[in-house]
């Protein structure tokens, strides 16, 4: 259920602010808000709660695109809209400082800014990009360990897996790749862009990263592609079986929905 349709707004609604919000996801039930009688803390009800204290009233915020429970975020975009008093009343500046020292300290608002009046987090985004890393070391990679799918010594074939994402990238039907449940009526194309798996270090410690850039996502979209592409980079299928994995049309046919902790959506492209 769509929780943000049920918040009545004032008329007179003339300002659009738009903030980037980054946060750890371990302690949220991911970014929507859910039905009070939940009292599960998702980052969307943080960010309201904290503009309800400040401007006295229910504001319906948008987002770039919703995470699941786990997932992180350094460059999520939320977008609002303010009356003409309410806008008089905080300067961008103000405003950030405030959120900050209201929300969750997991949370972090690094910019508020006056958006076009009107601009939507969501569907003005021309691209989302998301990045997921591994840790193949057969020691627990502790200072990383929370951002990381440590598989514990398995060694990945990363030329493998750059071959097989190959045949992702572009406009496909990615119903092998979501949540069954999520596509039933709905549509399932969506358009790849770029996807690609490279090393890097990150405190000392070597992973894998899987990043990929597309317009839209499906539900667990990303962790599915992450899951099917280890399959091949540990031997277990090879590069072509990808190309199968999405004529199957079938969540059954793919790799692992990934662990949501290695997950981080990055960054989110406007005109």
């Amino acid at each position: 259920m769509d929780f943000e349709q049920n918040i009545p707004q004032p008329e007179n609604l003339s300002r659009t602010l738009a903030c980037k919000v980054a946060y750890d996801g371990a302690p949220f039930a991911g970014f929507a808000r859910q039905a009070e009688c939940d009292r599960v803390m998702t980052v969307q009800g943080e960010l309201e709660h904290a503009l309800r204290v400040l401007y006295r009233r229910d504001v319906r915020t948008t987002c770039a695109g919703r995470t699941d429970a786990g997932v992180h975020a350094i460059g999520q975009v939320v977008s609002f809209d303010v009356t003409e008093d309410e806008f008089a009343s905080r300067t961008p500046r103000s405003l950030l400082r405030s959120l900050n020292a209201l929300v969750d300290d997991h949370m972090s608002v690094s910019v508020v800014e006056e958006k076009p009046f009107g601009f939507s987090a969501r569907f003005d985004a021309k691209w989302r990009e998301y990045r997921y890393r591994i840790s193949t070391a057969a020691a627990r990679p502790v200072l990383i360990m929370p951002l990381v799918w440590h598989l514990g010594g398995v060694d990945l074939d990363i030329d493998a897996m750059n071959r097989a994402a190959v045949h992702l990238i572009g406009e496909h039907d990615f119903k092998s790749f979501c949540v069954a449940a999520s596509a039933v009526g709905k549509p399932t194309c969506r358009n790849v862009m770029e996807l690609e798996v490279f090393e890097e270090e990150i405190l000392g410690q070597q992973v894998a990263t899987v990043r990929v850039v597309g317009n839209a996502f499906l539900h667990s979209m990303v962790r599915t592609i992450v899951g099917t592409l280890v399959e091949v980079g540990r031997g277990r299928r090879n590069p072509e079986w990808v190309c199968d994995v999405l004529e199957a049309r079938n969540r059954g046919a793919a790799g692992q929905n990934a662990p949501a902790q290695g997950l981080v959506f990055w960054h989110v492209e406007y005109e």
